[in-house]
């Protein structure tokens, strides 16, 4: 029997309080897209055991890492902005090592928000800490009075982004106070803000499909066309897969 692709789909964490113990939780966004598209989505729990990563990853054909809060600059070496909320340390650790691992099998990836950076950081590119002022002719990427504030989105000929929009006025939400300053080597942009602000990555890599987008295509605040994003990396996680089983 034909089974559907199994999509690894890393959590958000949240520790213990006072009066609340710790919880792992996801927007039901993330595995709703992935089902749509035609894959099982696969919660991960956070883990920092590299051999029960590695033996979940055996099993898995593709990655999503969702958004969330933000990566702590100073794990790459920068120093932390006032504006900076960090990921939970259990997640983050967690979420380094296992895209340490994806890099390393070349594991198809779609990253989302802070996924997206996290991929371009782990290749060895870098992020703006904050786009007022880092690029203070920037439009405005976030507005915290409208959850579903959007702006315009620019894409590459030939690319993934331009598959799923094509030609035509494109509007993505926006929902970021940092973004990608230097892309990672192996990786181009696909996607810019009209202000220039990088909103996609794809590799360039021929043994490996890996891609992020900035914006959330798996939020209620996304348009229907958004989908077509998660389509098209279920599609590109069973090219992989045909081709393993070739080589195999």
């Amino acid at each position: 029997m034909h089974c559907k692709p199994l999509i690894g789909l890393n959590v958000d964490f949240r520790a213990a309080g006072t009066d609340t113990p710790a919880y792992a939780y996801l927007a039901s966004g993330y595995f709703d897209c992935v089902r749509l598209a035609g894959g099982i989505p696969v919660m991960l729990p956070p883990s920092e055991n590299e051999a029960d990563v590695s033996c979940i990853l055996d099993v898995l054909q593709g990655v999503v890492l969702v958004g969330g809060h933000d990566l702590d600059p100073r794990r790459d070496g920068f120093m932390l902005h006032p504006t900076v909320r960090t990921l939970d340390v259990r997640r983050e650790k967690s979420d380094r090592l296992l895209m340490r691992l994806i890099a390393q099998r070349r594991l198809p990836v779609f990253g989302i928000g802070v996924g997206m950076q996290l991929i371009n950081v782990q290749q060895g590119g870098n992020l703006h800490l904050h786009i007022p002022e880092d690029l203070p002719q920037a439009l405005p990427h976030k507005d915290p009075q409208d959850p579903g504030h959007r702006h315009g989105l620019e894409v590459t000929p030939g690319s993934l982004m331009e598959r799923v929009y094509g030609d035509g006025e494109i509007r993505v939400n926006s929902m970021h106070h940092m973004a990608i300053d230097d892309v990672a080597p192996g990786f181009c942009v696909t996607a810019r803000c009209p202000d220039g602000v990088i909103e996609a990555i794809e590799s360039q890599f021929d043994d490996w499909f890996a891609f992020g987008t900035q914006f959330h295509p798996e939020a209620s605040s996304a348009s229907a066309l958004d989908q077509r994003i998660f389509e098209e990396f279920i599609e590109g996680v069973r090219r992989t897969s045909q081709v393993l089983r070739m080589v195999a």
